[in-house]
């Protein structure tokens, strides 16, 4: 079959540690055409969506290490329809560019696409966990988003001694603090710094309780199709008070707790539902943090601590899906002949 991902560029990645290059050697390995694009790179020619890109050479030596295949692998430069691909696998950083999803829309039904368009238009965010109904707080901590600077110190004044606030659209950690009650002078020009801007608008922002052992680090699970599929404890390390391992945390083995189960068995079905086939959940202390829909990385990172390859179960995913579609279309166009021949 032929992929392609559309992503940020190759020269940006991390030979030694990047999930996007672990599955993109996976399906290189496997004998797959292989393309790869940007968003910036999506056209349209004649109303039919078209992306400038990279493809894969095809060749019988393929680096065994992700470091080897990434300096090793070359390219020819295509342009090429959108709908002409068998899978196409989004990996963008956020934020989301939402023209790359209006480009897609014209292609989401010839093509699987991983994420679901629509999936990833409700969960960019860290919006997205509000939809798994807990109004007891049992599995996500007691969240507020605003940019609402009165209600936002109301809400610390009146809290635990601890919260932690964030960007409604970081990632990687960026913009995660620590905010204590004892510290209330300061909280002004916190809030000032995360929602105003310079032209006038202003950003929404994330107060959310602190969970007890969040000073331990946090717990990064990879859900496949509503299921856990690998998961890995981060720590922080001695000078920052995030997990993330972009932030200077380490990996660590972790086995699920029974809290931990419980919470994927809850929130799976939703995933599923919305088409969030390959995602990342934030888990501390048993309880939803954030679901990361967009690029969720770790594989690497659990191959290594655990001597396994998680990309191959995604990619054994993916060609499956891939195979109910194509089995789909040829049973309905046999039926559509039989019919045609009454």
């Amino acid at each position: 079959m032929n992929v392609c991902f559309i992503m940020y560029p190759w020269e940006e990645m991390d030979p030694d540690n990047d999930s996007t290059l672990a599955m993109i050697h996976e399906f290189v390995k496997r004998g797959h055409g292989m393309a790869i694009t940007t968003p910036a790179n999506l056209t349209i020619r004649d109303s039919v969506a078209f992306a400038f890109c990279k493809c894969v050479i095809r060749s019988e030596k393929i680096g065994k290490t992700l470091k080897s295949f990434h300096n090793s692998t070359k390219f020819y430069d295509e342009m090429l329809p959108m709908a002409g691909f068998d899978v196409i696998v989004l990996r963008s950083n956020p934020p989301l560019d939402m023209i790359m999803l209006n480009f897609l829309d014209s292609v989401k039904d010839d093509v699987f696409i991983m994420n679901d368009l629509d999936g990833i238009r409700r969960a960019n965010n860290k919006l997205y966990t509000a939809v798994f109904e807990d109004e007891e707080n049992e599995i996500i901590p007691r969240t507020h988003v605003t940019k609402n600077k009165d209600y936002l110190k109301k809400v610390i004044r009146e809290g635990p001694d601890k919260m932690i606030l964030k960007p409604l659209n970081g990632y990687g950690g960026s913009g995660v603090i620590l905010i204590e009650k004892r510290a209330m002078k300061s909280i002004n020009s916190l809030l000032d710094f995360y929602i105003d801007n310079k032209d006038g608008t202003s950003n929404y922002v994330i107060l959310q309780d602190y969970i007890d052992g969040a000073d331990k680090g946090d717990v990064r699970i990879l859900m496949l199709n509503g299921q856990p599929i690998g998961a890995m404890k981060r720590v922080p390390g001695d000078e920052d008070h995030r997990s993330n391992v972009s932030a200077g945390g380490s990996v660590q083995k972790h086995s699920l707790t029974k809290q931990e189960k419980e919470l994927c068995r809850r929130i799976g079905p939703k995933l599923v539902k919305d088409g969030l086939y390959f995602v990342g959940i934030d888990v501390i202390g048993g309880m939803l943090v954030e679901v990361n829909v967009m690029s969720p990385g770790g594989i690497t990172y659990m191959n290594k601590v655990y001597k396994t390859k998680v990309q191959e179960k995604v990619i054994d995913f993916v060609e499956d899906k891939v195979l109910e579609r194509v089995n789909a279309f040829e049973r309905r166009q046999k039926l559509r002949k039989h019919v045609s021949d009454a």
